[in-house]
């Protein structure tokens, strides 16, 4: 079976194309960062060049999304080494901060301010990408991002909406405790006193001088030189717990893809800490189900919900720091857990439990090139902004993954001190037959592991081409029994749903439910590019 790279079945039209190139492609859901690392590429660099310069303009260009204080995650496709890559760019909790301490402050980790900041990962990821896989100088592949900054660029309309739901956020925050670490998110984000209107420009001068600090320095000022030492500075002034020495001992972790087999096709993500294991359990128990080939039957949909139920689970019980977990992530894979999984799947709702497999704000961009080479990205400073923690002077706004643990001391993810959160951000990438087939993902907190189910099941069930595989309704699991659905989503489908005991409840627009890219490749090396109609989603072609 393969997949279908041609035309449009007519069930879910679009307003745009597929777009098909041979020497090179860049997917992002922001066309000025999709031109930055198609420049790249045209300048001398791969794929990976490409996607270190696009996801560094993405800073800029939708800082509502990810930011210089961010965690990355990538798997790279290396057609001359017929070789993925794997690589883990997410941080770790500061050593200063102790469990007492964030228990002391609630039952939950709070979501604003520095207890959630954890030593941004995405820095570090730009350099060892570049290092080992690239071909530029991490210098000249953020020069592009640095130029947008400086000079500025015109807001686009997805963004000021985000903007302006985060500015409301914050300044809530202000009035009601005007805490000294928030002052520099205004001063660089809000410096008329207001988020940027759609189509009005913003620059940061600071982001523009950070920028070219990191590539010149390789990434060390980031995490041993001066600008740690203005992140520590500011930590220290403002109440916070991230040190310099927190920086100096983080590493990047190279890591081994993992894989299911799904009807031809092996599905990889990356192992835990992230969630990626979710979307790979899903597609492991649905492997043992006959699904038809359309959109409107509501059996095979009402399945799909059921084993991404079970699968976020045996996620939740078992994903966390790979150091902490109790479980291996081949047991929560093996063929018999998801045959066990499949057989507990009735005719009707169910309320999500665990199972026992002894016995489970982001941006997203992908990358191609002429020779074979392919990169899925993707970047996140977590719930819009992040921490709200900006440092002053540098545009580095930090994330707030630390609200990524859970503060039950019976959990694998509880919070510790120098450990790794339970993370939601995971690229993903498909290959047959040993050969690469290319990367795709989806965006979006805990809607990723779902959106990748439900766009890999519209390209290998349904037969969708990449862009109607994207542009298809989404559902999404909020909990319990409780499905939300977009605003497009057939009227029949959700009735026939509720009559299977879902909770049904019609989302007022199509915010929350993820939006991705995809880049496949031909046998004859022509590239196809898919990008997210529920943002700006651009295809940068060459």
């Amino acid at each position: 079976m393969k997949l279908n790279l041609t035309g449009d079945s007519g069930q879910f039209p679009s307003r745009r194309e597929l777009v098909y190139a041979c020497r090179g492609m860049v997917c992002t859901s922001q066309p000025l960062a999709a031109q930055a690392g198609l420049d790249a590429m045209k300048a001398g660099g791969n794929a990976v060049d490409a996607a270190v310069a696009a996801a560094s303009a993405m800073t800029v260009c939708e800082p509502t999304s990810n930011g210089l204080g961010s965690d990355a995650f990538a798997i790279v496709w290396i057609e001359k080494e017929q070789k993925l890559y794997g690589l883990n760019a997410s941080g770790v909790s500061p050593m200063a901060l102790s469990y007492e301490t964030v228990r002391a402050a609630g039952e939950e980790m709070p979501r604003r301010g520095w207890m959630p900041v954890m030593v941004p990962g995405a820095p570090a990821a730009w350099q060892a990408l570049t290092s080992r896989l690239g071909r530029r100088t991490l210098s000249e592949n953020l020069e592009g991002a640095a130029v947008l900054a400086e000079e500025g660029y015109p807001v686009e309309v997805t963004c000021s909406h985000d903007w302006a739901l985060s500015y409301r956020v914050f300044d809530g925050v202000r009035e009601k405790e005007n805490p000294t670490w928030l002052t520099p998110w205004f001063d660089c984000f809000a410096p008329k006193g207001r988020a940027p209107q759609a189509g009005e420009i913003w620059k940061s001068e600071d982001m523009a001088r950070t920028l070219r600090e990191i590539g010149s320095t390789q990434s060390e000022s980031y995490y041993r030189g001066s600008l740690a030492e203005k992140i520590d500075s500011f930590s220290r002034e403002t109440g916070g717990y991230l040190r310099k020495s927190d920086l100096e001992d983080y590493a990047v972790r190279w890591v081994s893809p993992l894989s299911v087999s799904y009807r031809g096709y092996d599905v990889w993500e990356l192992p835990p800490n992230g969630d990626g294991m979710i979307a790979l359990m899903t597609l492991n128990i649905l492997r043992h189900f006959e699904l038809s080939d359309k959109f409107s039957e509501d059996g095979d949909i009402h399945r799909r919900i059921e084993a991404l139920k079970k699968a976020f689970a045996d996620g939740q019980a078992y994903i966390s720091d790979p150091a902490a977990m109790r479980v291996a992530p081949e047991d929560l894979l093996a063929e018999a857990y998801g045959k066990a999984r499949a057989g507990e799947i009735t005719d009707t709702a169910q309320l999500p439990s665990h199972g026992n497999p002894s016995g489970s704000g982001t941006i997203y961009l992908c990358t191609a090139d002429g020779e074979g080479n392919m990169v899925s990205y993707i970047q996140s400073n977590y719930m819009g902004f992040g921490s709200g923690v900006v440092v002053p002077g540098t545009g580095i706004s930090l994330q707030n993954r630390g609200c990524g643990f859970t503060l039950d001391p019976n959990s694998p993810n509880c919070y510790a001190p120098g450990k790794k959160a339970f993370h939601t951000i995971i690229p993903g990438f498909l290959t047959r037959d040993g050969k690469p087939v290319g990367p795709f993902g989806v965006m979006g907190g805990f809607m990723q592991p779902q959106g990748h189910v439900q766009v890999l099941s519209n390209l290998i069930d349904l037969h969708f081409n990449p862009q109607e595989a994207l542009d298809a309704p989404r559902w999404q699991w909020t909990g319990g029994n409780k499905i939300l659905l977009e605003p497009e989503y057939p009227k029949a489908l959700a009735e026939k749903l509720s009559a299977r005991g879902h909770e049904i409840e019609y989302a007022e627009n199509s915010g929350t439910f993820g939006r991705g890219e995809i880049i496949f490749r031909h046998d004859d090396g022509v590239l196809t590019g898919a990008v997210e109609k529920r943002a700006a989603g651009y295809c940068a072609a060459w």
